[in-house]
């Protein structure tokens, strides 16, 4: 087990990975660092993900703790030679990359053609989906801490940071979700921000 703190980088962008890691709890930033400098942040995964792409020569990404994360990391070539041998697990990490293929087309909408108001209510909802799915599914409250600061979901949503400070109060003043302090989101209606999320309604469990 392996603890890392948050906003501490354990991966960079070019590197030969030598380990891959379990999220056993908390939340991972990938960014891609842009041609003038510039670092844009191109994903977040969330516990049981697997931080790493097996087979890959070089990291795609850079990978930074969003949070304070717990890691369970096996060295690459054991983790890529029981892959060989596991079909179970081999096809877990074929869903993992097809779920974040669903979140990257997701966010090509949310960037593309929603509005800014959509766009916070949407990352809010994804945030909440991926950290309980089942209190969600059964609209109990949920309550969680952002996993970026604001200038950096700013960034993530294409949006700046004021209109993104605008955005969480008029939801605050709407009554669709409550600020417990700063970096504290509980969420109120959750029909309402399915809505302005414009998401599929989750099945009941």
């Amino acid at each position: 087990m392996q603890s890392i703190p948050a906003e501490q980088q354990f991966g960079m962008e070019g590197d030969k990975p030598v380990a891959y890691s379990n999220i056993i709890s908390g939340i991972v930033k990938l960014s891609k660092l842009m041609a003038d400098g510039r670092q844009q942040i191109v994903a977040l995964q969330f516990a049981p993900d697997l931080v790493g792409r097996p087979f890959d020569i070089t990291n795609k990404t850079s990978i930074e703790a969003a949070t304070d994360l717990k890691l369970c990391s096996f060295p690459r070539k054991a983790l890529e030679s029981l892959i060989a041998e596991a079909p179970d697990l081999e096809h877990r990490l074929h869903q993992q990359n097809l779920r974040e293929l669903d979140d990257a087309r997701d966010w090509l909408l949310a960037l593309g053609r929603k509005t800014a108001n959509e766009r916070v209510a949407s990352f809010i909802y994804f945030t909440a989906l991926h950290i309980d799915p089942d209190a969600l599914s059964k609209g109990q409250m949920i309550r969680f801490q952002f996993p970026l600061k604001r200038s950096d979901i700013a960034d993530f949503l294409g949006l700046t940071l004021e209109t993104v400070s605008r955005q969480i109060t008029k939801l605050r003043q709407s009554k669709v979700i409550a600020l417990i302090d700063n970096s504290t989101c509980e969420i109120i209606d959750l029909p309402m921000l399915r809505k302005l999320a414009e998401a599929e309604e989750l099945p009941k469990l």
